[in-house]
C-alpha cells in the first residue's frame, strides 16, 4: 500500500502544469481562454509539449503574451494570429490545412498509393512473364562434357 502510495506521489509532478501562480488571471473567465489558447500552441523549446506545460522561459513568455492580449480584449483567433505572426506557424500543436502544409498531409497517402501501385505492376509483370528457356549445349559442349563425366 505504501510503496502504491509513494508510486502515485512520484507521479503526481508530472501532471502540474507549469503555469506559474503570478501569471494567473484575476478573472476567471479571461483565465479558461487563456489556458484553452495555450494548450494549443507549442513551446518551441520543448517542441511537443503545449506551452500550458511547458517549464521553458520562452513557454513563461508566450503565456504572457497570451494572457496580455486576451486582457487588451484581443479575441482568441486574434491572439493565436498575433503569436503564429510572431514566432511562425511551428508554435500551432495542429498546423493549419493551407498553402503548403496539404501537401505534407496528403504525402502519406500518395506515397502508399504509388508503392502500392508500382508493387502491383511488379508483381503482375512477374506473373504474366516468359521464364527464361535454358540454352541447349551446342555439340562441341555436349562432347566436352560427356568426356569431363568419363572421369
Amino acid at each position: 500500500m505504501i510503496r502504491a502510495l509513494a508510486f502515485v506521489l512520484m507521479l503526481l509532478p508530472g501532471f502540474a502544469l507549469a503555469v506559474q501562480p503570478d501569471e494567473v488571471l484575476d478573472n476567471p473567465a479571461l483565465e479558461e481562454r487563456a489556458r484553452d489558447i495555450s494548450k494549443g500552441l507549442r513551446c518551441p523549446v520543448c517542441q511537443n509539449e503545449s506551452i500550458d506545460e511547458s517549464n521553458a522561459n520562452i513557454a513563461r513568455d508566450l503565456r504572457l503574451i497570451v494572457r496580455e492580449r486576451l486582457v487588451a480584449g484581443d479575441s482568441d483567433e486574434e491572439v493565436v494570429d498575433f503569436v503564429v505572426a510572431r514566432y511562425g506557424e511551428f508554435v500551432l500543436l495542429q498546423p493549419t490545412v493551407t498553402g503548403a502544409n496539404w501537401l505534407l498531409y496528403a504525402a502519406g497517402p500518395l506515397m502508399l498509393i504509388l508503392a502500392g501501385g508500382i508493387g502491383l505492376l511488379y508483381l503482375r509483370g512477374r506473373a504474366t512473364g516468359v521464364a527464361p528457356q535454358e540454352a541447349a549445349l551446342s555439340d562441341a559442349e555436349s562432347a566436352r562434357l560427356k568426356e569431363i563425366l568419363k572421369d
